[in-house]
């Protein structure tokens, strides 16, 4: 887990990652202030090492004086071997009210240069909001991103715009602008507009498996979406459910390495500190986008966590145990597979031994009409993450849920729903789950494919294990693979993260 410390709070913003010469290119705003882009190297696209900071806001005077938002690096099409940054830029003298997309050139993904004239564009008022008296009352022209097809030479720079006209709060669209010759841009109408969203911010264009696919961030419900298309020009539909990542994943960006196409995003995490709410963001870590049936976008999990893996225990019938005592509760083999059963009631049964990073997997069937889930670091009392599963509608949601340190009437417990989302569901089976809990970060993947995507530090360690409820459960191919953690940021000095707190800041003093 990536996120950005220092004296005061900050907060890892915006992200690009590029891969090339086999080192993944982290880019990423710094929160609140905005005033730089950082860059972060890694061999493994897990653990990153602060390089050189790649751009600053602009001297006082400056178009780019006020603020820096999000990015897009690509190689640069009429230059081999160098690379361009497309950024969005807000000037003081305006408020930041007027975003403008400006160009800095780099020859080693290091070293970066601002350009002058053209740059940076404005957006025009032909298609889109362009002045402070329309819609928002602020210009949208925010998160280039460069798309260039070599075939035919296409380059299509998108970016989170707004039309002219409509509902005020439904005008958000992908807007359009082509590179008809190197530095020269026309504008064109929107490559896709919903008619529903306030924005759709950081748009991401790419072709794969001879379709298009356009990603979107959406506000109003913090959630990456996606549309399709077999043309570039479109029109660009949905399938009926086109969330490609639940709650809390957003300004989701995508990265070439090698034969994979991965999906980074930063999680948005709800926190309160001296009693007030704030939203802390942090990278986890990408997954891998493939298509699915029907031409569906599908998720899978990252192929590092392999790497990770320090030993694979299977789990037979024999080290299952019930946890509450639950006399309805009972434990049989059956067809080869271990069933879980509780007639009445719950019953949680724990897997031997204590874990704190793991990837478990099962294959899993359903008897009876009942509830079913897993426990994950969960305590002997049964305080821990519970991960609900309507295996037949197709939810899974993750909830912490246990007894407060100081309980008071009602007060006594926390259930925490943390994140739900749908899956294709089946009244039939079997199911192949599997569930990474790495640091702060918790993954769940059914057939494959990945449903959950969250961060949350209540729970960090304890039991692990399946829960019933007037249902029997049955399990196949039951294994537990420890992960070994690894440096979250390599650095110099001491490194302040989610899971390693220094002495320093532990003992009240530190200010907030």
């Amino acid at each position: 887990m990536y996120a950005s410390h220092g004296f005061l709070r900050s907060d890892i913003g915006d992200v690009d990652v590029v891969y090339h010469d086999g080192l993944y290119h982290l880019f990423h705003l710094v929160l609140p202030n905005h005033d730089f882009i950082a860059h972060a190297v890694s061999t493994d696209g897990l653990s990153w090492r602060r390089v050189k900071n790649a751009l600053f806001v602009g001297d006082p005077g400056a178009w780019d004086d006020d603020m820096l938002w999000t990015m897009h690096v690509s190689p640069d099409p009429d230059r081999p071997g160098a690379w361009r940054m497309f950024y969005t830029g807000l000037m003081r003298s305006e408020f930041g009210r007027v975003q403008r997309v400006g160009l800095a050139r780099s020859t080693d993904l290091y070293h970066w240069t601002k350009s002058g004239p053209p740059y940076p564009l404005q957006i025009d008022g032909e298609h889109y909001e362009s002045g402070l008296e329309e819609g928002r009352h602020w210009v949208s022209f925010r998160d280039p991103f460069f798309f260039h097809e070599p075939e035919t030479d296409t380059r299509l720079l998108l970016a989170a715009a707004r039309v002219k006209a409509g509902p005020v709060i439904r005008r958000g669209c992908a807007g359009l602008t082509e590179e008809v010759e190197p530095d020269r841009f026309r504008f064109r109408a929107p490559l896709h507009w919903p008619r529903l969203y306030d924005d759709v911010e950081v748009p991401n264009l790419f072709r794969l498996e001879g379709r298009y696919y356009l990603l979107g961030s959406i506000r109003e419900d913090t959630k990456i979406r996606y549309w399709y298309s077999d043309d570039l020009p479109g029109p660009y539909e949905n399938f009926f459910d086109n969330v490609l990542l639940p709650h809390g994943n957003y300004a989701g960006r995508i990265c070439r390495a090698g034969a994979r196409l991965l999906l980074y995003s930063f999680f948005a995490k709800t926190e309160t500190i001296n009693g007030r709410e704030t939203v802390k963001k942090l990278l986890p870590p990408p997954k891998e986008i493939v298509v699915g049936p029907a031409g569906r976008l599908r998720l899978k999990s990252f192929h590092v966590f392999d790497d990770l893996v320090t030993a694979t225990r299977t789990v037979a019938a024999a080290d299952c145990q019930a946890l509450f005592g639950n006399p309805f509760a009972r434990i049989e083999g059956r067809h080869g597979r271990l069933f879980l059963g509780c007639r009445s009631g719950v019953e949680v049964f724990r897997l031997p031994g204590q874990h704190e990073d793991f990837r478990l997997r099962a294959e899993v069937v359903l008897e009876g009409a009942g509830k079913t889930g897993l426990v994950l670091r969960c305590s002997e009392e049964g305080d821990g993450y519970f991960l609900a599963l309507d295996l037949v509608n197709g939810v899974a949601q993750m909830r912490a849920w246990g007894a407060n340190p100081a309980p008071e009437f009602e007060h006594a417990f926390r259930f925490e729903p943390l994140q739900e989302a749908m899956f294709r569901g089946s009244d039939r089976g079997p199911w192949r789950i599997e569930v990474v809990a790495h640091g702060t970060y918790l993954e769940v993947s059914i057939d494959s494919y990945v449903v959950l995507s969250l961060v949350d530090e209540a729970y960090l360690g304890g039991l692990i294990g399946f829960y019933v409820e007037s249902a029997a459960l049955g399990l196949n191919e039951v294994t537990v693979e420890p992960l070994s953690r690894p440096v979250v940021e390599h650095a110099a000095e001491m490194v302040y993260t989610a899971t390693h707190v220094p002495e320093l800041i532990t003992g009240g003093g530190a200010p907030e």
